[in-house]
């Protein structure tokens, strides 16, 4: 009888004590030119820009206003990078989706991200959040198309879990694992996620400490 994974052992203590250390803004980015030289590992978060973001990564690092939050979408307009204990960069990505914002910049966007994503081989997971309401819209499966030309590997983080209905989780999740199985870089794990109840919060830190580990970091 096989013995208990060494990857998931003390798990939840270590992810609880990582995310509730020192987390820093170290960058900011909004051109190629202006990426931070590669160092520690990358762990990025993408999603459209009403998705919730950056709620999920003030719930995420267990403060207020680590990632700003507006009433008007896409005002994270640059790649914005935070030092978490000195493990890993989180990179919160620009939102995307939001039709004010004018098609020269999201076509600059689109392609500093097309070459973010390409060059940068410390970058070891992407999580794209997607509304648990809606599932995956034209514009999240654009952003999917994008990681699998990539190979850049993707997980999906369900958001807004609290304003689903109990019968509306489990078709909500089949409708995620459907668009995963047709798609070639996708990390088969789907965390549904609420930042006003915290649900999912400590599943998703889990899964970034279990990827580290797994990478030897």
């Amino acid at each position: 009888m096989a013995g208990p994974n060494p990857i998931e052992r003390g798990l939840p203590e270590e992810a609880r004590k990582l995310f509730a250390g020192e987390v820093d803004f170290k960058w900011g980015a909004d051109t190629i030119e202006g990426l931070p030289p590669m160092g520690l590992p990358e762990i990025a978060f993408a999603g459209r820009s009403n998705v919730g973001k950056s709620s999920l990564v003030n719930a995420l690092t267990g403060r207020k206003t680590l990632a700003r939050i507006s009433n008007t979408p896409g005002r994270t307009q640059q790649l914005n990078y935070f030092n978490v204990g000195d493990r890993f960069m989180l990179v919160d990505m620009p939102g995307y989706g939001y039709a004010a914002v004018g098609k020269e910049k999201v076509a600059k966007w689109n392609t500093m991200l097309r070459t973010y994503l390409r060059g940068q081989a410390n970058l070891y997971r992407v999580y794209v959040l997607i509304d648990a309401r809606h599932g995956v819209k034209p514009n999240d499966a654009e952003m999917l198309d994008m990681l699998d030309e990539a190979a850049v590997s993707y997980a999906l983080v369900l958001t807004k879990a609290d304003e689903l209905k109990k019968s509306e989780i489990e078709p909500a999740l089949e409708a995620a694992r459907a668009v995963l199985a047709k798609r070639p870089a996708a990390f088969p794990e789907i965390i549904l996620t609420s930042s006003e109840t915290g649900e999912g919060i400590s599943d998703l830190r889990e899964a970034v400490v279990r990827l580290l580990r797994e990478r030897g970091k």
